[in-house]
């Protein structure tokens, strides 16, 4: 992202601090792809998958659990408009036993409750 992005601000400190192990969720990068896309050009997502080439960045595919978890979250939020890929989120987030999740999706993602902390602790600022 390029620094005048709003999304950028935000999300920069958590991309360059820390050794944490920063997980990615596989059905994400499509998205991504298209943002980016719109957003930044052609050269932005090649960047990134040479950051995960990289080892910066580790993508988790779903499992068959993960794929059970996603459509049990989607019925249970379909009155939120969930789509596919903020259930998925939350089902690796869950499978994984991480208590954070850095998004600028607080409103579905803050609302969601997942099984294994009381809430998830949201990283960076709300959207």
């Amino acid at each position: 992202m390029v620094s005048d992005d709003a999304g950028y601000e935000r999300c920069a400190p958590l991309l360059k601090a820390g050794s944490e192990r920063r997980v990615l969720p596989a059905p994400v990068l499509v998205e991504l792809d298209y943002t980016l896309e719109r957003e930044l050009g052609s050269e932005a997502f090649p960047a990134l998958l040479d950051t995960i080439r990289a080892g910066e960045l580790d993508v988790e595919d779903l499992i068959e659990s993960d794929y059970e978890r996603t459509a049990e979250l989607m019925r249970t939020y379909a009155d939120l408009e969930v789509g596919f890929v903020d259930c998925a989120v939350l089902a690796v987030t869950e499978r994984l036993g991480e208590p954070k999740l850095a998004t600028l999706d607080h409103r579905h993602l803050g609302t969601m409750r997942p099984r294994h902390v009381e809430a998830l602790e949201l990283l960076s600022a709300a959207s």
